[in-house]
């Protein structure tokens, strides 16, 4: 069985381990849109998948090589929201079904229920979660509506989209009016919800595979309250305000929620968690290994990439051994033995002209990161 693999990331080391977890599993890969400079200058990326291309990843291009190599699936969720995106293009065109390709891991609907606000909303309130106060909007008068109902200051944020692309926080009409049209210049759907600007922001890295065993991997609170994008803000690993109630709490809810929507890998889930009580709401999940995913791995030594794959496979947790310990298995969440720093940066040099306050969508063009044991 062929793999059509979509990394789109500009990490080769996960993408390494990500190829080498489905290679031992006997499953010849095809890598689309690798970091060109890494594999073609080192040997192990170049060596690890049978083919590369270096294309795109556009519903086109992705097509194209479907039609020549004739893999039996495909893993989407390694490829940052432009591989979600490109594999929601294709499943909703037909192109998977006509050339009989699987979507490996997490099922194509999970994966607009988590990319789709109102979907999102949906599936929540099925299982009596908390989420912000907001309406799904396709238009700016819509959108100019539903703030009315829910009151100043909201939230805009963009269905499928990037880094927070398009998002921002508006106090007025105007400000909403200008955003909202921004935002659909880029989205087909944006979300206007009730601001919690000042709350605090965690987020924990969840893995659940086939038989329904899920497992809480790591833990991050953000050094900003809610407003500021994860990647424009400084994220400690584990959080360090949380109490133990508050820490378990959202532990409970991030299994409960990720069991609800089907997710079979790796994924994150975002809160907006209040500064003084239990009150919380959520915020997102997305369906796909991130640069959180990478912080996660890095600080916890829980390789990420390399079970999310396997899991993708139909691998369950018990029986993917731990290659850190060499002696327990993927089942087992890591001890909190850690603390561990990222710190954005920002290359205020050559974007000229750019604001430079930071905000929902995110400008940095990196991290550095800082860790002890």
């Amino acid at each position: 069985m062929a793999v059509v693999v979509n990394p789109g990331l500009d990490r080769s080391e996960e993408t390494s381990t990500m190829l080498h977890s489905v290679q031992e599993e006997n499953l010849k890969t095809v890598l689309m849109n690798p970091n060109i400079a890494s594999v073609q200058t080192n040997e192990v990326g170049s060596k690890q998948a049978d083919t590369v291309y270096f294309l795109p990843i556009t519903p086109k291009f992705v097509t194209e090589v479907i039609k020549t190599e004739r893999p039996d699936g495909i893993l989407l969720s390694m490829g940052g929201q432009t591989a979600l995106n490109c594999g929601v293009e294709l499943f909703q065109s037909g192109v998977l079904q006509q050339y009989g390709v699987k979507v490996l891991g997490t099922p194509v609907e999970s994966i607009i229920a988590t990319e789709d606000r109102q979907l999102f909303a949906d599936k929540l309130k099925e299982i009596n979660e908390r989420i912000a106060p907001s309406v799904a909007v396709e238009t700016v008068a819509d959108a100019l509506k539903a703030a009315e109902e829910i009151g100043y200051p909201v939230m805009v944020r963009s269905a499928y989209a990037l880094g927070g692309l398009g998002s921002g926080l508006c106090s007025d009409k105007h400000k909403l009016e200008e955003t909202a049209r921004k935002a659909l210049a880029m989205s087909s759907q944006i979300l206007v919800e009730k601001s919690l600007l000042g709350w605090k922001e965690v987020e924990y890295e969840v893995v659940r595979d086939v038989a329904d065993n899920c497992v809480t991997v790591c833990n991050m609170e953000n050094f900003d309250p809610l407003g500021i994008h994860t990647g424009d803000s400084i994220v400690v690993a584990p959080s360090q305000t949380l109490s133990n109630e508050e820490y378990h709490m959202l532990r409970e809810t991030a299994i409960k929620v990720v069991r609800h929507l089907g997710i079979v890998g790796e994924c994150n889930i975002q809160y907006a968690l209040h500064p003084s009580s239990l009150k919380y709401c959520i915020i997102e999940v997305n369906a796909r290994l991130s640069r959180s995913s990478a912080l996660a791995s890095k600080a916890t030594g829980y390789p990420l990439a390399f079970v999310a794959a396997k899991l993708a496979l139909g691998i369950p947790l018990p029986e993917i051994k731990n290659v850190v310990s060499g002696k327990t298995t993927a089942c087992f969440e890591p001890s909190l033995d850690y603390i561990v720093t990222k710190i954005p940066r920002w290359d205020l040099d050559r974007f000229q002209g750019m604001s430079q306050e930071i905000g929902s969508a995110m400008k940095s063009v990196g991290e550095v990161r800082e860790w002890q044991r």
